[in-house]
């Protein structure tokens, strides 16, 4: 027998549910959605191609030799060497030093004191990794 009396409930809790799990995909999907955007950039004014500089490469040894550019030098007497031959040497280079890593770390700063000294501007330590 059926009763009129008896209100219906909406049970809304499997549709929470179901609108939650589908927020959580969405908000985990949506950093990773790429809107590409084209552009049309200016025609440069001039056609002259940039010259790439090679870079100088200073390598310390724990034996106390340079290299610069394969050229060796003796630890001690670096700066005046390299005030000297860095003369030859584009200043607008980048220089790349690396050193061995037993080396004391005053060592490698003064190679690269020596470096600033001699003019130049872009001056980065290598690591290996």
């Amino acid at each position: 027998m059926f009763d009129w009396d008896e209100k219906p409930e909406l049970n809304i809790t499997p549709l929470v549910d179901v609108m939650l799990v589908l927020l959580a995909i969405l908000m985990v999907i949506s950093p990773n959605i790429v809107y590409e955007e084209l552009i049309h950039l200016p025609k440069g004014s001039t056609q002259n191609e940039i010259s790439k500089i090679p870079p100088v490469h200073i390598k310390v040894m724990k034996e106390g030799s340079v290299k610069v550019n394969e050229r060796s030098f003796d630890l001690k007497t670096f700066n005046d060497n390299f005030n000297l031959y860095a003369q030859t040497l584009n200043h607008d280079a980048a220089v790349l030093i690396s050193a061995d890593q037993s080396l004391d770390y005053g060592k490698v700063m003064a190679i690269l004191g020596a470096v600033k000294q001699a003019g130049f501007k872009e001056v980065s330590l290598a690591t290996n990794g």
